[in-house]
């Protein structure tokens, strides 16, 4: 692999090489951490291993997304190909946080968005990384145009705005993955990779605002709305009429003709069945819910039911076509301007 990777980027590097970046000055925005931990493995620019209260703690971290390290594993989706520039960026952070290290060891510390612990479905801690002196390492990344702000998942709960500037910062300063060079292959024709970041920025940030219209929901309304990706939130609101935002994680028929529209979970064998009966199918079928499975489309819809416990998890009924929205704008809809100058496409 390590052969593989060497040989990929001596092909595929651009003719001229940018000079090294230097740090800009980031300010910190969090306190100096009061506990650090070992850092054990850096896997790349954006996951990070620590050894925490006895375990080893695979860490995801928030708000960032970096480009794919070159490992030879066929690509699973257009979004996330395996790029030179995601070998460089890993490569960078690995040296990055080997020299930070004291007495053999990288220490640092985390913050969790609302001082709650939350995983994905790899069951990898989601967090910022802190440095000692307080740095934002996430955001860090995106001052340096290692990633983009990556808010397919909703915008930053704690530093929103600092992840909109350093971004607009990086592009204007082409730097990285806004650099038009980047990923461009020294030789014309050569096979290369690049990520499609005027389909990706639409796409997450129509999103993102689907997300934002949930929190406000929530705000107008406590305790009315919950996610579909959190078991513990489905539990609490089970025998009470919720409105639920999730995405779809597939469509399957039932032998008895009736549909059942599963949904995202971060635990996948307590996730939220919505059942829709043989005689209402039909009436459903106007709503094309498939359109919302893929990439580049709006993901999220709400639906509103009473949740019951199942043997499989959790269920709500779809009792009507109207008990479904979409749940924010479709990608298309977003300028594509607004988060990407004309220059850094």
């Amino acid at each position: 692999m390590l052969a593989l990777s060497l040989f990929s980027l001596l092909a595929f590097a651009p003719a001229t090489a940018a000079p090294p970046q230097a740090a800009p000055a980031a300010t910190p925005i969090h306190e100096e951490p009061t506990e650090l931990f070992a850092v054990e493995r850096v896997v790349d620019g954006d996951t990070l291993h620590v050894s925490r209260a006895g375990r080893l703690e695979k860490l995801r971290l928030l708000s960032v997304d970096t480009e794919e390290r070159l490992l030879g594993s066929p690509s699973t989706s257009p979004s996330k190909p395996e790029t030179v520039f995601g070998e460089e960026c890993a490569r960078w952070a690995e040296e990055f946080f080997a020299g930070l290290a004291e007495d053999g060891t990288t220490r640092v510390g985390l913050v969790f968005p609302g001082g709650e612990e939350r995983r994905d479905v790899y069951d990898r801690l989601l967090c910022h990384v802190v440095l000692a002196d307080g740095t934002d390492f996430n955001l860090l990344l995106v001052e340096l145009g290692k990633s983009p702000y990556f808010n397919k998942y909703g915008n930053s709960l704690i530093a929103h705005d600092a992840f909109v500037a350093a971004q607009k910062r990086a592009r204007a300063a082409r730097r990285g993955i806004w650099d038009p060079a980047t990923n461009r292959p020294r030789t014309e024709g050569a096979p290369a990779a690049r990520r499609p970041y005027e389909e990706l920025l639409p796409w997450w940030e129509a999103r993102a605002r689907a997300i934002e219209a949930f929190r406000e929901r929530r705000r107008a309304q406590p305790g009315r709305d919950v996610e579909a990706e959190l078991p513990e939130e489905l539990e609490a609101a089970v025998g009470r009429e919720v409105t639920v935002l999730g995405e779809i994680y597939r469509i399957f028929d039932e032998e008895d003709g009736g549909r059942t529209v599963l949904m995202r979970s971060t635990v996948p064998d307590r996730a939220l069945r919505v059942r829709i009966g043989a005689e209402l199918v039909g009436a459903h079928a106007t709503l094309d819910l498939a359109a919302s499975l893929g990439e580049f489309r709006q993901n999220y819809l709400f639906v509103r039911g009473e949740l019951e416990r199942d043997r499989a998890g959790f269920q709500m009924r779809s009792a009507a076509p109207d008990r479904w929205q979409r749940a924010g704008p479709d990608p298309d809809e977003i300028e594509l301007e607004e988060l990407v100058p004309a220059r850094s496409r």
